[in-house]
């Protein structure tokens, strides 16, 4: 049975890397994902957004680090044996996000995931690309480029 392109395009999956931010789960594709790394020093950097964790040393390269909880607005709290920094790439540009804990790689299909619900107000709204349907779960997917501010024209 060959299938049609239609069939094809409905039946598209997306693979993300699922992770916790306090008791919420969220997730990046797995496409601007390098790798994920347990927590290591990392160094203040004067006058950085407060979002701005600090920069660490990967191999040679010094990374800036963004606390993904300041970023998103969401309360801090304290690191943990499962902290992890999920190290993203987008346009060339690579950055540390701090997570509470990676949970999983998961595929979702397309069709699982809530592009129209997942704005929630303007400012808040642009970190989130859409909200994946898993199981019994929710997995709030977040857009890198807004997140990195790569698109920020403020």
């Amino acid at each position: 049975m060959a299938s049609t392109d239609t069939q094809a395009a409905s039946a598209e999956e997306v693979q993300v890397v699922a992770f916790k931010l306090r008791s919420e789960e969220y997730g990046f594709s797995i496409l601007n994902v390098q790798e994920i790394k347990g927590l290591t020093d990392i160094t203040r950097v004067p006058f950085a957004p407060e979002f701005v964790k600090g920069v660490i040393n990967l191999r040679g390269s010094v990374l800036p680090v963004i606390d993904l909880k300041r970023r998103l607005g969401l309360e801090d709290t304290p690191y943990t044996p499962n902290t992890r920094i999920v190290i993203v790439k987008f346009d060339e540009v690579s950055v540390g996000m701090l997570v509470d804990a990676v949970t999983e790689v998961r595929t979702i299909d397309s069709d699982d995931i809530d592009a129209s619900r997942a704005v929630t107000t303007e400012a808040n709204g642009k970190f989130v690309s859409g909200i994946g349907k898993v199981d019994s779960r929710l997995i709030i997917l977040l857009n890198i480029s807004e997140v990195i501010g790569l698109t920020a024209e403020e």
